[in-house]
């Protein structure tokens, strides 16, 4: 379990997801409004989980992501459930400070029930927002629960009339774009996991999981930060000792909206605040807001000047505080339309992407400097995924794709820098269909141009059985090279220098065949880049096969495992991966 000190690290590190970076002396136009979500938090409050959460940290964690939402503009709502509506706030436009007191004030109004029926928070949600959504806001759900039904049986509904009502809210969902994330709580060990990632792969969120509370304020923060395509920004972790000690904050640019300063910490925290040019500025003040509650201290910095502010911290002695940043942007990725979206085998598809900021291309191009950009290809014949580099041209990101097989492909562009990425919209082109590709610079299909072969009509017996032979060795490798996975691995992230662990992620296989690489498992965080070269194959009777090609150490049952040539796993095998370059271990389980 986490301590109180690790969930102020993680509510630091939400309250900084809010600038936009560009680099430092480039001047920018000013800051834009960002967009805006319109969020539904529901929580399931029967009395089971007061067996999961008796110190009431889903609150907490709520709280937390209330603050972390922009000074003005977002829209929350809060729905609490037993088997019945227990308590609930339409969607309501954050003005003010006050406004997310009203808000974090009804959170600890809500009460315990006896019974609880999922479908009936979640159908309440999905008409909250629908009936409040505001036009160009992302929508949203944040759904904490165990997944466990249980129906009160002198109410006459049945779990079939349940699951009926659960599955038309979850489309309705889909149908309006709203990906509905989930954080099941485990800590008696009752946790139905399945069915709440199924609610979120059905509407594009992400599941979660944890058998201690005290990882709720963390795992809220990435849920806020996957949502706003942002990236969390650790700034310090210090051991208090009685006596204010400084860290840096830097706002790197003009256009930084809001900066959110997380300090986690259960005990009583002081701070000062210096600007750059070396001003003390009051906590709080006109441009300084400062939150606090039971397990953090957010300070938000509305439209700070760029440069390096000096934030004073007090704590009490040996209380660990970290700190961390969340930046936001007004920006979006955009790749210019394709010539064409049919193409054949062996056409070269050029690629070209810029940031838009309020529907514009950004003219700042400083912005760039410190970004890297990808080409994210899928085959949707065969759900292999690939990777393309591209290059940074200062204003733009260029590059091309050759077509490989005859098939269908999803193309879509990545940017990041440190504190954020950004992912165009999704493109599909086609080679199945016959005629001239046009996505780029056509090369010779050489088996489409090829004239009809004529072979003497009397072959042999014994070329016929070579060819057969040939054909069916053929046959067996492309059997091989596109068989599917099942099942799913556990993936958990060990700081060796911190010992922290994240959040265990569960990863399903069934949409990989043939082989992927750990680092796709990863979501191809380049930190992770060595990970690029541990490779899984299916194997036998639904077995899983290891191949390391990398410098990276496979450990299983603590002793080192040879796997260049392959190891297998059975459902239930745990191996961990070590990675020299940036002292972090990768722990998997698979299961079947």
């Amino acid at each position: 379990m986490l301590h109180k000190n690790k969930i102020a690290l993680c509510l630091l590190l939400v309250c900084l997801l809010i600038l936009p970076v560009i680099s430092p002396g480039v001047s920018a136009a000013p800051a834009q409004p960002s967009s805006h979500i319109d969020a539904v938090l529901v929580l399931d409050a029967s009395n089971s989980m007061k067996a999961s959460d008796p110190k009431r940290i889903s609150s907490e964690a709520m709280k937390m992501f209330i603050d972390m939402l922009q000074a003005r503009g977002d829209k929350v709502g809060i729905v609490s459930y037993t088997d019945k509506i227990q308590r609930e706030k339409a969607l309501l436009t954050i003005q003010s400070n006050s406004d997310k007191n009203d808000l974090k004030q009804f959170i600890d109004q809500i009460d315990r029930g006896a019974y609880t029926d999922i479908s009936v928070g979640l159908k309440e949600a999905v008409k909250v927002l629908k009936q409040g959504a505001e036009p160009g806001h992302e929508p949203m759900i944040v759904v904490l629960a165990d997944g466990n039904n249980e129906l009160d049986p002198k109410s006459g509904r049945t779990a079939a009339e349940s699951n009926q009502e659960l599955s038309q809210s979850v489309q309705e969902a889909k149908a309006g774009g709203i990906p509905i994330y989930t954080i099941g709580l485990n800590a008696d060990g009752k946790l139905n996991k399945d069915a709440l990632s199924k609610l979120s792969d059905q509407t594009g969120g992400k599941s979660f999981s944890t058998s201690s509370a005290d990882e709720l304020p963390q795992i809220l923060s990435e849920i806020f930060a996957s949502h706003q395509k942002l990236k969390i920004v650790p700034i310090s972790s210090i051991t208090a000792n009685g006596s204010y000690q400084e860290v840096t904050v830097n706002v790197p640019n003009a256009n930084v909206l809001e900066a959110n300063i997380s300090l986690m910490s259960g005990k009583p925290v002081d701070v000062k605040l210096t600007d750059p040019s070396g001003k003390n500025v009051p906590v709080p003040s006109a441009n300084v807001q400062r939150s606090t509650s039971k397990t953090y201290s957010l300070i938000k910095l509305l439209k700070p000047e760029q440069g390096d502010w000096k934030l004073q911290v007090k704590g009490v002695p040996k209380d660990k505080i970290d700190i961390n940043l969340i930046f936001n942007y007004d920006l979006e990725l955009a790749m210019e339309p394709l010539k064409s979206t049919a193409v054949k085998k062996g056409d070269t598809v050029d690629i070209n992407a810029y940031l838009v900021s309020n529907g514009q291309k950004l003219q700042n191009n400083g912005l760039y400097n410190d970004m890297s950009a990808k080409l994210l290809v899928k085959d949707l014949d065969t759900g292999e995924p690939k990777e393309v580099e591209l290059a940074n041209k200062g204003d733009h990101f260029e590059g091309s794709y050759k077509v490989e097989e005859k098939h269908q492909y999803e193309l879509k562009v990545r940017a990041e820098d440190k504190s954020f990425y950004r992912e165009s919209k999704p493109v599909t082109i086609s080679a199945k269909a016959a005629g001239a590709g046009s996505g780029g610079t056509p090369a010779a299909d050489k088996e489409d141009k090829k004239p009809f072969p004529v072979w003497p009509v009397v072959i042999s017996i014994v070329v016929l059985a070579a060819l057969a032979a040939a054909a069916y060795f053929v046959m067996g490798a492309v059997r091989k090279a596109n068989k599917g996975f099942v099942g799913q691995i556990v993936v958990e992230i060990r700081d060796e220098n911190t010992g922290e662990k994240t959040y265990p992620q569960y990863k399903k296989l069934t949409a990989f065949k043939g082989k992927f690489n750990l680092h796709q498992l990863l979501q191809l965080a380049p930190e992770l880049k060595e990970t690029d070269k541990v490779m899984f194959m299916p194997g036998k009777n639904d077995r899983l096969v290891l191949k390391n090609n990398s410098a990276c150490t496979v450990e299983k049952s603590g002793r080192a495992v040879n796997a260049a040539q392959g190891a297998e796993l059975k459902s239930g095998d745990r191996l961990s991966i070590s990675l020299p370059q940036v002292d972090k271990t990768i722990l998997i389980e698979y299961l079947v």
